[in-house]
Parts: C-alpha cells; sequence; structure tokens
C-alpha cells in the first residue's frame, strides 16, 4: 500500500466556507485544493427537486495530499464535526508525486 494518499471531499456548497476554515485549522493539512463541480444524478435524498430537473447539483472537490495514516484520523475527525451535512469522500493511493524544477 502506498504511504501517502489523495483524499477527495465532495462538499455541498452550505459548507464551503465551515470546511474550508476548518481544514486550515488542522495541523495534518499542510494544504489543499477545491475545484468547483457540477454532481449529476436524480437521487431524492441529496438533490432538490429543481436539481433533479437540471440533472445535476453544484458542489465542491476538496483534495488533500497527505499521508494515508494522517487521512484516517483526518476521516474520522470530520465524520464527528460535520456528521449529517452530506459530505462524500474516497481515497486513493499516490504512487509519486514532486515538483517539476
Amino acid at each position: 500500500m502506498s504511504e501517502t494518499c489523495l483524499l477527495n471531499l465532495v462538499v455541498p456548497p452550505e459548507v464551503e466556507s465551515p470546511v474550508t476554515d476548518w481544514l486550515l485549522s488542522q495541523s495534518c493539512v499542510s494544504g489543499f485544493s477545491s475545484h468547483p463541480i457540477a454532481g449529476h444524478g436524480s437521487s431524492e435524498y441529496s438533490m432538490s427537486l429543481a436539481e433533479q430537473v437540471a440533472g445535476k447539483r453544484r458542489q465542491l472537490l476538496f483534495k488533500l495530499h497527505m499521508p494515508y495514516v494522517d487521512a484516517h484520523e483526518l476521516l474520522a475527525l470530520i465524520k464527528t464535526e460535520f456528521s449529517g451535512s452530506g459530505m462524500y469522500y474516497w481515497l486513493q493511493p499516490v504512487l509519486e508525486s514532486g515538483h517539476l524544477a
């Protein structure tokens, strides 16, 4: 298993600012990227009627590159801090990374 991973968080717009501020306050987070995305589907649970008709919902994708162990600890905190927010996550192993000179 890779020592580092990419933690991906799909965040509803209504919690974008609280999640951003919270992530910036965490000592294990050295930085992250965020991107506006459109979630597509027809789930009555996660989409309003207007979003179901449009077939998409505005969301944000946060990407955090970090040690696998830290990602699991951070996820445990996120699950407590943002319970019921509707966030979705997944982890991906990072095979290689670095800065280009």
